[in-house]
């Protein structure tokens, strides 16, 4: 698949099979990751990939909409140092989340994003020491709808080019 038709139709999946992913899926997945551009290359992650159902559905009760990770056959809890010591740390770490999320779909794996919204609770869960911090969390699986995978996309499903992009000015 081409960069760009992944792009294209890449969808969220929430809803996934009971099927683990082999081990090369997953190490594919988290090297696109941790392949992933950064500020300055500063690579300011850690990745904890989860594949027990209990600590999956544990974590999801982390975040409001994060309920996906419970079905999920591998989440990745993406770790940072403090946000707030730099700007550019979320974004770092969408980079990494977004290659992940395109390496997957190549692979006929789904997934989605979710926020974190109770991380000293997801501490608890996941053990990770006092100097990082959990704000996204992905899951990834084989879509329960495998249709999922062929489905061109909606049309009107985004916003046209030309109201969003400005030449050179507003």
């Amino acid at each position: 698949m081409e960069v760009h038709e992944a792009i294209r139709t890449k969808r969220a999946v929430r809803k996934f099979r009971d099927e683990p992913l082999p081990e090369e899926v997953i190490r594919a997945i988290l090297n696109a990751g941790r392949r992933a551009q950064s500020s300055k290359n500063t690579q300011p992650w850690h990745f904890i990939a989860i594949t027990d159902k209990a600590v999956l559905q544990a974590l999801s009760e982390c975040g409001h909409y994060a309920g996906h990770l419970a079905g999920a056959a591998l989440g990745v809890a993406i770790l940072t140092p403090d946000p707030a010591q730099r700007f550019t740390i979320m974004f770092d770490a969408g980079q990494a989340a977004a290659y992940m999320q395109l390496a997957a779909w190549e692979l006929g794996v789904g997934s989605c994003l979710a926020s974190i919204y109770e991380p000293e609770k997801a501490r608890e869960i996941l053990g990770f020491p006092p100097e990082w911090h959990l704000r996204i969390a992905l899951s990834f699986g084989y879509p329960a709808d495998p249709n999922v995978l062929r489905r061109p996309p909606r049309p009107g499903g985004r916003r046209p080019f030309d109201e969003i992009v400005h030449w050179n000015h507003w």
